[in-house]
């Protein structure tokens, strides 16, 4: 578990705890999926190690949307890194890279307070501007997906 101080500019300080650690490869790893030239629908499901507290990569997968919704446990939370063909109304192309923290409800407030403490370090490292929530596997969809892009015009 690491921590760092961090000086509230009062005369108290406050003490930050980092409970997951998000490994160099993996870092490393996603760095090398982004720039290679065929990840277009495609990306990682990525879980919290219960016994080590580490980030890892849970699968790696390509195809639709959908299809990575269909890999999504139902009872536990995950982050998805998803890198998608976006045509738009120009017929331009363009391969937006999107965080997806996926956290289906009535789960463990354990596992909820893992992900949710580790989602904002976790799009830092893998320095990726569009990120959504989701709660039920079932509205993952492109349809879903078309509808957050398009505030991005």
């Amino acid at each position: 578990m690491a921590s760092s101080r961090v000086h509230s500019g009062l005369a108290s300080e406050v003490v930050v705890t980092e409970t997951c650690s998000i490994p160099e490869p993996l870092i490393a790893k996603f760095k090398k999926f982004r720039m290679s030239q065929t990840s277009a629908n495609s990306g990682y499901i990525i879980k919290i190690n219960n016994d080590s507290l580490d980030v890892e990569i849970d699968q790696e997968l390509s195809g639709s949307i959908e299809d990575l919704a269909q890999e999504l446990p139902e009872s536990a939370p995950r982050f998805l890194a998803y890198v998608y063909r976006q045509v738009h109304a120009d017929e331009r192309v363009s391969f937006p890279l999107i965080f997806i923290f996926y956290c289906p409800p009535g789960i463990n407030t354990r596992l909820n307070m893992m992900y949710a403490s580790t989602k904002t370090r976790l799009i830092s490292a893998l320095q990726i501007q569009k990120q959504f929530d989701i709660s039920n596997s079932e509205d993952l969809t492109e349809d879903w997906l078309k509808s957050k892009l398009s505030i991005f015009k």
